[in-house]
């Protein structure tokens, strides 16, 4: 019988996740793209941004990437929430609407999964959050002096 390492078997499923995150934003930025007009446009933007910073948060080992990984993930969550709350809010509720929405509450839970897989959940990815920024607001008043 073969066996599988589990960091390896850990490796291909955060590989898959991250993978099926990124297709999920980068087709909801693709749809809105599509839709022609600069609102849409826009969101589309937003998601290709977000999908950059995102793979650069899972790729980049660099110490300040690393302290910040958390930022990506909230933002693309906040950001697919968001265009599903404008959506209800402006109207438009067509087929590509609901299809699209539910890209996005696919995409909303996956990105909940990987932060209880990075952050080990809720209280991790709040105290990495915390300690990313008193270091940022040490910094900065290190600079002033």
């Amino acid at each position: 019988m073969i066996t599988t390492p589990t960091s390896q078997v850990d490796g291909r499923k955060a590989f898959a996740l991250t993978s099926a995150i990124v297709v999920l934003a980068l087709v909801a930025g693709a749809i809105h793209l599509s839709l022609g007009a600069p609102i849409f446009i826009l969101n589309a933007l937003g998601y290709f941004a977000l999908v950059a910073a995102y793979l650069v948060a899972a790729a980049v080992s660099h110490p300040l990437v690393v302290r910040f990984r958390w930022l990506p993930r909230v933002a693309l969550l906040a950001y697919a929430a968001a265009s599903i709350v404008a959506w209800l809010l402006i109207g438009g509720f067509y087929w590509l609407g609901y299809l699209t929405k539910g890209i996005e509450l696919t995409l909303i839970l996956l990105l909940i999964v990987d932060i209880y897989r990075v952050h080990g959940g809720v209280r991790g990815l709040l105290g990495q959050a915390t300690d990313s920024m008193r270091w940022a607001v040490a910094k900065i008043r290190h600079q002033g002096t």
